[in-house]
């Protein structure tokens, strides 16, 4: 754990506030090998973002359930994300597509390894792929508009969906934050959990890509549920045992490995 990227100990410090409620910032410095200067200003910018309220020596949770931001999730199981996404790449077929990608950091993985495709048109609400693939000239990009949700880095609400109702995809690639066969696909928030089940109703295929830490765990938004229409591409980092209930549904389960 010594000498942690900034990115890397944020999100280690916010899932431990989440798990125990506290943190200690001597224990942090010695735990990741910087200054105990280094970890004050980790805690300092937390605390501007009303993640945590610091604390003389340390930090708390704050007094209300938050889901992290996309800049501190793209940390955790990075490596799963980069299996899952290039494992859903090979599936997708050759010569024109049209593509829908929700946000997520999954979906981001893969809008990178696809940025060089041609013939390639990608329909997205999530801004920070349009970053990445604005400036490749063979391939089309089209965004929803909408609301910007800093969490996520998507566009949601009513310019989103009703933007999406005029559009076609083939292809939807969706990211979620649980997936469970009782549940059904499910993120933190109503709003994107709407503006997701309006792409996923204008696409002829669906594949959720879903490193395993998902995969059993229901949010409280449901995006759709699940069933035999549904692709769900994850690892071998999954409950055994919701994966097989997620099969009984009727949906298609592949193992990334």
């Amino acid at each position: 754990m010594s000498s942690l990227r900034r990115a890397d100990r944020v999100t280690t410090i916010l899932e431990r506030l989440a798990a125990i409620g506290s943190v200690d910032a001597g224990d942090l410095a010695h735990e990741f090998g910087v200054s105990a200067a280094t970890i004050r200003r980790d805690l300092q910018t937390l605390e501007d973002q009303r993640l945590l309220s610091r604390t003389h020596g340390g930090a708390v949770a704050v007094d209300v359930a938050y889901e992290l931001p996309v800049r501190y999730r793209a940390g955790q199981q990075r490596d799963e994300k980069r299996v899952i996404a290039e494992r859903a790449s090979r599936m997708l077929p050759g010569g024109p597509l049209t593509l829908g990608l929700t946000g997520g950091t999954t979906t981001y993985q893969l809008a990178r390894i696809l940025a060089s495709r041609v013939d390639l048109t990608v329909i997205t609400n999530a801004v920070n792929i349009a970053a990445e693939l604005a400036l490749r000239p063979r391939l089309k990009l089209i965004m929803t508009g909408g609301v910007s949700r800093t969490q996520s880095y998507e566009l949601v609400g009513p310019i989103a969906d009703q933007a999406l109702q005029g559009l076609n995809i083939e292809i939807a690639v969706v990211g979620v934050d649980g997936i469970s066969a009782r549940g059904g696909l499910t993120t933190h928030d109503e709003i994107e959990a709407n503006t997701d089940a309006a792409m996923i109703r204008r696409a002829d295929r669906v594949i959720v890509v879903a490193d395993g830490s998902k995969v059993g765990r229901v949010c409280l938004a449901r995006i759709w549920p699940v069933d035999d229409s549904i692709t769900l591409v994850t690892d071998k980092s999954a409950d055994p045992a919701g994966l097989e209930a997620v099969r009984r549904t009727g949906a298609q389960v592949i193992m990334a490995n």
